[in-house]
C-alpha cells in the first residue's frame, strides 16, 4: 500500500481557482507515471490529467483542458494540479495515484486510493 495524501481542495466561486496537491512515499516516485482523477457526486471515478515519469509530457480529458495543468517534483515526491476557471461541473473529490499512460486508469500495480481532496465549484 502506497500512502497518498491529497490536499489543496475548498469551495471557491465559478471561474475560480484552486491548487491541487498530492504526496507520494513507500516506493520510488520517478518510476510511474502520475496523475489526478476526480469522482462527482453520483459519478463513476474519472481521470483528468496525468504527467510522465520526468514530467515532460501531458495528458488531459477533454473536459479539462486548457484550464487544468498537472505538474510533478521528482525532488519532493509531489504532483499538482492547477485548477483554472473552474465550472460547477468540476465538483468532486480529487484523488492522484500512479497512472497507466495507456489506459488513463489506476497503475496496474497499484490498489489503493488516498482520502481524496474535496473540490466545490459554487456557480
Amino acid at each position: 500500500q502506497v500512502p497518498l495524501v491529497e490536499s489543496g481542495g475548498g469551495v471557491v466561486q465559478t471561474g475560480g481557482s484552486l491548487r491541487l496537491s498530492c504526496a507520494f512515499s513507500g516506493r520510488t516516485f520517478s518510476d510511474y507515471p502520475m496523475g489526478w482523477f476526480r469522482q462527482g457526486p453520483g459519478k463513476e471515478r474519472e481521470f483528468v490529467a496525468a504527467t510522465t515519469w520526468r514530467g515532460s509530457n501531458y495528458f488531459y480529458a477533454d473536459s479539462v483542458k486548457g484550464r487544468f495543468t498537472i505538474s510533478r517534483d521528482n525532488t519532493r515526491n509531489t504532483v499538482s494540479l492547477q485548477m483554472n476557471s473552474l465550472k460547477p461541473e468540476d465538483t468532486a473529490v480529487y484523488y492522484c495515484n500512479a497512472v497507466s499512460l495507456t489506459t488513463k486508469a489506476l497503475h496496474p500495480g497499484f490498489d489503493s486510493w488516498g482520502q481524496g481532496t474535496q473540490v466545490t465549484v459554487s456557480s
